[in-house]
């Protein structure tokens, strides 16, 4: 039996939202971050799952999508803020988001290239990303910028981002596969390794403990799902009006493009303590 499905609710001006938006469900590990940062905050998730994956699509025609969707959804849910919990999105469109809808402020997902360089020891860093990441001059600017000094090797995984969808809907996922796909990552020259992999994909904190299982050697995973909830916290407006108990009047939701989410991601939706929706843009 498929699982109710609750309208989207207008929002007032008092509880307007922090709106979160993946292509799928990997936006959750910065949710999750952004709950224990600004409790009182309500939260709007927006999955793109009728575009997922974005790898998939021609630069031109994802960027217009994307751009397309936000004219609808803050026209909807008019966000305080809005985090772009995706790389590829991030790499690709943010500045045309800005460019856009100016009264928004936006906060964006790019790899974690400056506190890679700072921490490593050996000078041998990977950065894990999709290949729309990985071939973007942006990152390679990032690279120039703050990490000239270190070896940095970018690895584009066609397949992680799946992987991960599928072990947060299924709870299993084949290890084997999992291996494959961060063998790159691990280089070892003049008797130096890789001592640091960049997580560049909001999916990819999901499998981290299976990416330590399967990994050669130990590494250091950077997940940056913290420093972007932290980011966002930085750029909200104080706030001093009461709200009941401290919390958001309204619930914390989740709204799917798809417009029909399967019962194991309304499910899986539903323990990161949002309730799915539908809704009138897309």
């Amino acid at each position: 039996m498929q699982p109710t499905v609750r309208k989207a609710e207008s929002v007032t001006v008092s509880e307007r939202p922090v709106l979160l938006f993946d292509s799928g469900v990997g936006g959750l590990t910065v949710l999750r971050e952004a709950r224990v940062l600004m409790p009182d905050r309500r939260l709007v998730y927006v999955a793109d799952d009728a575009g997922f994956p974005y790898g998939d699509w021609e630069e031109a025609a994802l960027r217009a999508r994307i751009v397309e969707l936000f004219s609808k959804l803050i026209a909807e849910h008019d966000p305080e803020i809005a985090v772009i919990a995706c790389n590829t999105a991030s790499t690709l469109v943010l500045a045309d988001l800005r460019a856009a809808f100016p009264d928004t402020p936006f906060v964006g997902t790019v790899p974690a290239i400056k506190p890679a360089a700072e921490r490593t020891r050996s000078g041998l860093v990977s950065v894990l990303a999709t290949p729309g990441t990985v071939k973007r001059q942006y990152t390679r600017d990032l690279i120039h910028e703050w990490a000239a000094k270190c070896h940095v090797r970018l690895v584009g995984s066609v397949r992680l981002a799946a992987l991960a969808e599928a072990y947060m809907r299924e709870g299993f996922v084949d290890e084997e596969a999992v291996r494959a796909e961060i063998a790159p990552c691990f280089m070892e020259e003049g008797g130096r390794r890789t001592d640091i992999v960049v997580l560049a994909c909001t999916h990819y904190p999901f499998l981290v403990n299976r990416m330590r299982k399967t990994a050669p050697w130990p590494v250091d995973w950077i997940d940056p799902a913290e420093a972007i909830a932290r980011r966002a916290l930085s750029l909200l407006a104080r706030d001093d009006r009461p709200r009941r108990n401290g919390l958001p009047e309204q619930p914390d939701i989740a709204v799917f493009t798809s417009q029909s989410p399967a019962p194991s991601v309304v499910k899986l939706v539903r323990g990161f303590g949002l309730q799915a929706a539908t809704s009138s843009t897309t």
